[in-house]
């Protein structure tokens, strides 16, 4: 099964603000200005609560993937450093606290939101919301939320509080999917359900907790898909990565001289689709002392509107496959990245390893192109390097001099008293 969240994606809530917009729909709404907090404690309030936190969701996700892609390397830079550039420091892999703090700022906002949304929702309904399918879909989002926040960020920091290891995000998360798991299914919402057992399988892996992990995938079918959707109601609610490259009017990134340009030209994955055939063929400023480059347009996100997976059932896989090469069962690793790669959907070559150093690069660079552009590839290399993993990687995928999180502004270290 594929699910597309249906959210109508209105802007965001402020600790007393919401728009409120309707309920069950793709809704393009007109913010209608700021409502005051004690108008949002009413029943009739509530989807449009949790459509808040997804809307504040689906625009940090937008920022942190494609800042992410650049200096993880998934795309290069191919132009200026102005509207949807990437910055002379990003571009050389670094992300400084002195940076713009607009990723932290509302990748946190999406945290809150959601967290706020859920409390206010059991405030609400009290006991009946043991069985809602709204309060369980604000957990998955409070789940997400922190989820992007562990695979992206350097620090924990929650609400003001002292700086922690960002652990504290995944143990957050996976309360909020285990929750969401047992309401869904209260509900009789097996979408919802299945949602957040692919969040927590993740979030477990990053944890340590391989045997939850390889469980928690093996109930998610190949087919599933849940996915952050995108609108043409205004420039905040599009896909940014698409925006930023779609020669209408930027050119600001390109997969030109990246790993994924050779994967793609050696094997025709259609998992990692570009363009390289464009009548305009070089970005839309110099970059550094290389001049202008080559412009490759990427085409997995290929319209404005292009959602974003949060969780796949092929991720699931993966993670099956991760858990195997930890207990040393290679073919069995093997065999879950082959069955995705030789599928009539993908038909690319299956990869052989006899050794733990080749089936560990093969798993690596299986998850780099199944999660392309998903904003998943530093929270990746990151648990990789924490557990000092085999399998070393080539010189267009290492990351060597370069960062695998996004630091604390200096916003923050400097205005929080408990930094």
């Amino acid at each position: 099964m594929t699910m597309t969240t249906s959210l109508n994606l209105t802007r965001r809530i402020t600790p007393v603000a919401l728009a409120i917009g309707l309920a069950g729909c793709a809704l393009d709404a007109t913010n209608p200005g700021p409502i005051q907090s004690e108008f949002l404690e009413t029943r009739a309030a509530l989807t449009a609560v949790v459509n808040g936190a997804g809307r504040d969701l689906a625009e940090a996700l937008n920022w942190v993937s494609y800042t992410g892609a650049a200096v993880s390397r998934e795309l290069h830079p191919a132009g200026s450093t102005g509207s949807f550039g990437i910055t002379p420091q990003q571009q050389a892999g670094k992300i400084m606290p002195d940076d713009d703090q607009t990723h932290w700022n509302l990748s946190q906002r999406a945290r809150w939101t959601a967290e706020d949304g859920v409390a206010r929702i059991k405030r609400i309904l009290g006991t009946t919301a043991n069985n809602n399918a709204t309060l369980a879909q604000g957990l998955i989002w409070v789940g997400y939320a922190n989820r992007m926040l562990g695979e992206n960020f350097c620090d924990g920091v929650i609400n003001g509080g002292p700086k922690t290891p960002p652990s504290v995000y995944y143990e957050r998360a996976e309360a909020a999917f285990t929750e969401a798991i047992t309401v869904a299914t209260a509900a009789g919402n097996t979408n919802l359900a299945t949602a957040a057992t692919a969040g927590r399988a993740s979030v477990r892996l990053n944890r340590g907790n391989t045997a939850g992990a390889a469980s928690d995938a093996a109930s998610v079918a190949s087919t599933f898909a849940y996915r952050m959707p995108y609108y043409t109601t205004d420039l905040d609610q599009y896909n940014r990565i698409y925006w930023a490259g779609a020669n209408q009017p930027y050119r600001a990134h390109t997969v030109w001289n990246t790993y994924f340009e050779a994967v793609r030209k050696t094997t025709r994955d259609p998992r990692i689709p570009f363009d390289s055939s464009a009548t305009i063929l070089v970005g839309d400023a110099a970059v550094g002392n290389l001049g202008r480059v080559r412009w490759y347009f990427q085409t997995k996100h290929s319209a404005q509107t292009s959602n974003i997976n949060l969780s796949t059932g092929w991720e699931m896989r993966l993670i099956e496959a991760e858990v195997k090469l930890i207990n040393n069962d290679i073919p069995g690793a093997m065999a879950l990245i082959n069955a995705r790669r030789t599928s009539a959907a993908i038909n690319v070559p299956a990869v052989t390893a006899t050794t733990a150093e080749d089936a560990w690069l093969a798993l690596k660079r299986e998850r780099f192109i199944e999660l392309w552009l998903e904003a998943r590839r530093l929270g990746d290399l990151r648990r990789w390097a924490a557990a000092n993993r085999p399998g070393t990687l080539g010189t267009f995928e290492t990351m060597a001099g370069r960062d695998l999180c996004f630091s604390t502004p200096l916003s923050e270290i400097e205005t929080n008293p408990n930094f």
